[in-house]
């Protein structure tokens, strides 16, 4: 029963997505010529621009002048695109950058931006930071805050402080005077692809992303899993040497020790080959350094590994690899692939699909949005995200 809801639901969100592209790509019409755009039948068609217009997503304009004959009455009122609708603002505080992206209520993206954060910043002044990017903005491009309904906000790291979720909500809901959630900016990205990016035909997903840093986020049955304690996702804390080094989190041995990009330089100059940072590796990796591309391979392979034990558990239908590492290709996937096909359970069908991400950077600051959109129960279009 739950599973036929489900599929009612996604259908009249796929409804609603094709009468909002119509209207965005050619303006107001009247409910006849949109029933003619969309092909979308007479009841249904009316049945969705009255939920669309409840949630002020689209008003009604002028009557229309198609130079029909008409009969006896009043023409026929155009819809419309609500220009003023309410707007929904995502926000990642990232350990070195914060990007913020801005949509409203008709799921149009209006403006996006970023800008970098001090390495020792706390929630705090990472989000008054975030304040006054959103206000810089939203001044360039003429966007009033006035109709600003919610902001979703995505945060580096475990989600179990209350009071690391309620700092950076505390500033922007006082900036803003509107709702403000949290939650784990990685997760959030698992959110984005599987609304917009390379996740979106897919109900059953594990993220990745794999950059200075390593988290991840799952998705099953469409739902973003949280966990009892908000650590669902933290593939970079799973040990993979009990006897390894410490790790911030308090582990010893986390795959974040072994494979984010701080130890692959330090694996590269064991190597003999020093680089001075993430750019310097992927553009070493690109070249086929030899040192640096059995790094990056081997480092890829031990990903695989981990994700092999997960994909056991949870058995998705997906595998998207995002972050700085992503932009390999088939340097990084390859082996994932491999040690996905090698550690399949014995009888599974099929080792599932490992696609790179689509998003990029902007997946989290996508995802804060993601997440309040979810709250209201539509399907966003596939957002442009050039500026981020």
């Amino acid at each position: 029963m739950e599973k036929r809801a489900d599929a009612l639901q996604r259908l009249r969100q796929a409804h609603e997505e094709v009468v909002l592209a119509a209207l965005r790509a050619e303006g107001p019409m009247s409910r006849t010529r949109l029933t003619e755009r969309t092909g979308l039948s007479r009841t249904t068609l009316f049945a969705i621009i009255s939920e669309l217009m409840e949630r002020g997503a689209v008003i009604e304009t002028g009557a229309e002048d198609d130079g029909r004959p008409r009969g006896r009455g009043r023409p026929a009122a155009r819809v419309s695109l609500n220009p003023d609708a309410g707007l929904l603002i995502g926000v990642d505080l990232g350990r070195r950058r914060i990007r913020v992206a801005i949509a409203n209520i008709a799921r149009q993206v209006v403006a996006t931006a970023v800008d970098d954060s001090a390495p020792d910043a706390d929630e705090a002044e990472q989000a008054d930071l975030a304040v006054a990017l959103i206000r810089k903005i939203c001044e360039d491009r003429g966007i009033g805050l006035r109709a600003l309904e919610a902001v979703g906000v995505g945060l580096v790291g475990v989600m179990d402080a209350p009071d690391r979720r309620w700092r950076a909500a505390e500033r922007l809901g006082a900036a803003f005077g509107t709702r403000v959630e949290a939650d784990n900016n990685a997760r959030l990205a698992a959110l984005a692809e599987q609304t917009w990016g390379a996740a979106r035909s897919a109900e059953d997903v594990v993220y990745v992303r794999w950059s200075v840093g390593v988290g991840g986020g799952f998705i099953s049955g469409g739902r973003l899993l949280r966990g009892a304690h908000g650590a669902s996702g933290e593939l970079g804390h799973v040990s993979v040497d009990p006897a390894g080094p410490p790790c911030h989190c308090g582990g010893r041995g986390c795959l974040e020790k072994r494979i984010g990009t701080p130890a692959l330089l330090e694996a590269a100059a064991s190597r003999g080959v020093r680089l001075t940072g993430t750019d310097d590796l992927l553009e070493a990796a690109r070249s086929r350094t030899p040192a640096v591309t059995r790094v990056v391979v081997e480092a890829a392979r031990t990903l695989g590994t981990v994700l092999a034990g997960t994909v056991a558990q949870l058995d998705p239908a997906r595998v998207v690899v995002g972050g700085d590492l992503a932009t390999l290709g088939g340097l990084v996937l390859d082996p994932i692939r491999e040690a996905l096909g090698e550690l399949a359970l014995p009888g599974a069908r099929r080792p599932p699909d490992v696609v790179p991400a689509d998003l990029g950077p902007a997946a989290s600051a996508m995802g804060g949005i993601a997440l309040m959109l979810r709250k209201q129960d539509p399907l966003p279009p596939v957002p442009d995200t050039a500026d981020l």
